[in-house]
């Protein structure tokens, strides 16, 4: 059983996955509507969730929050389930709990044993999947012949199997890796199997994850291991560097995770967001539906996570900063045993350097931006404007033109400073189909 590790649209307030629109308005909601649906979802977390201790917790709070009035003003089900979302997150720690509406899913789920329905279905996801190149944004062979691969998730290996060899393949006579998961939001683990094995010999076996997880009332355990068989050949002895940053969430913490205490990565850039436990989304009624964590993973040599406190990298750096500084640290690891490499760094020290130490923003921008907004807030930090959400995530911003922000590692979006008479009394998030959210300035 294959279970989704990622961040999905937990992070929708982080305004970087879930992109305008992706729920359809709906008629308004009744206070008794909403008490049937905390019911059923206190139920489905009792018989799923991984922590029942937990669990426990969660059902009065949703109760009195209801009780108090405080869901009364989510007049759709998408502004309720927003609001259930929020609260199991803050009672749980688990940041992989999510509540949505999606009656076609459900209606699909209650029907999965049609062969034909589950082969249409199957069908439309590859179909997707594919649009995105299977979440491989970037592969390239960066200057001083060193292999770099970025991409935004871990997808079903079955479906993109022959697409990841071939990124393994392009990588496989450089002289070291990057692996860029900064803005990876998780995924399949069986692909972060498939990528790890690469990194390891077959000719003894290798335990890579060691997980439980419960279903139809079952415990299943299981673990991974290095594959013995791959397309390709691996990459026993060469360097790799795994670039993290506070939106790596899940599989993509994993994979760090996993390579760092087998001693096989070294992590540049920020501590991870800390989802450590596989998921499965359940119905709740006909409309609602809750991602669960369904289990717990295991280090292979600690047996422990990182839940709640994310993974910490060997050498801290700002995300946006970590690919020049990965770069850079490559070639002079590689410059300690081949003179010729001392010569090419030395020509590469400047653009590398220059790449680390950029220029500071415009002061002005950076005075009118900082401050708090409705859910999230912009501070500055040593020159640099970054936006954070939920007291840990965290992006760096990146003044583009008066008032405009761009945001680390997103092209779908940007942020603008409304401002009226010199003093700015909102944040709009202006997509790239130009619609605008808008956030209200608080202080």
């Amino acid at each position: 059983m294959r279970y989704h590790l990622s961040l999905l649209q937990t992070l929708a307030a982080l305004s970087m996955i879930c992109a305008s629109g992706a729920f359809a308005e709906v008629p308004g909601i009744s206070r008794d509507e909403k008490r049937v649906i905390i019911a059923s979802l206190n139920s489905t977390l009792t018989v799923n969730y991984a922590f029942p201790d937990i669990a426990q917790k969660i059902a009065p709070v949703l109760e009195e929050h209801l009780k108090k009035g405080d869901y009364d003003a989510a007049t759709t089900k998408e502004e309720f389930a927003g609001k259930l979302t929020d609260d199991l997150v803050k009672v749980s720690g688990d940041h992989h709990f999510f509540v949505g509406v999606d009656p076609k899913w459900i209606a699909e789920f209650k029907v999965k044993g049609n062969t034909a329905l589950k082969a249409k279905i199957r069908k439309e996801e590859t179909s997707r999947l594919e649009e995105t190149n299977f979440g491989f944004d970037e592969v390239a062979r960066l200057k001083g012949n060193i292999g770099y691969i970025r991409f935004s998730y871990f997808a079903d290996p079955e479906l993109a199997y022959d697409t990841a060899a071939s990124v393994m393949r392009f990588v496989g006579n450089t002289d070291a890796v990057i692996i860029d998961l900064r803005y990876n939001n998780g995924g399949h683990l069986e692909m972060a199997q498939f990528l790890a094995s690469y990194f390891f010999s077959n000719e003894k076996d290798q335990l890579l994850f060691d997980y439980y997880y419960n279903e139809d009332g079952k415990r299943v355990e299981r673990g991974q291991w290095v594959l013995p068989g791959l397309p390709g050949k691996r990459m026993v002895d060469k360097p790799v560097y795994i670039l993290t940053g506070s939106t790596s969430f899940s599989s993509a913490e994993w994979f760090s995770y996993a390579m760092k205490k087998l001693g096989r990565a070294t992590l540049i850039g920020e501590r991870t967001a800390g989802g450590a436990h596989p998921v499965a989304r359940k119905p709740v009624n006909d409309d609602f539906f809750v991602q669960v964590p369904i289990g717990q993973i295991k280090d292979p040599v600690d047996h422990g996570d990182f839940e709640g406190v994310g993974v910490q990298p060997d050498i801290q750096s700002p995300s946006i900063l970590a690919l020049p500084l990965a770069h850079k640290l490559a070639l002079e690891n590689l410059a300690k045993t081949d003179d010729a490499r001392r010569t090419e760094l030395a020509w590469l020290l400047p653009t590398l350097t220059a790449g680390i130490q950029r220029p500071h923003v415009d002061a002005d921008i950076a005075r009118k931006a900082a401050g708090k907004y409705e859910g999230r807030q912009i501070v500055l930090d040593n020159g640099t404007l970054y936006y954070i959400w939920r007291d840990r995530l965290r992006v760096a911003l990146e003044p583009i033109g008066p008032n405009l922000l761009a945001v680390e590692g997103v092209s779908d979006f940007r942020y603008r400073l409304n401002a009226v008479h010199g003093k700015v009394v909102a944040l709009e998030r202006v997509n790239k189909d130009g619609s605008i959210q808008s956030y209200k300035r608080l202080d």
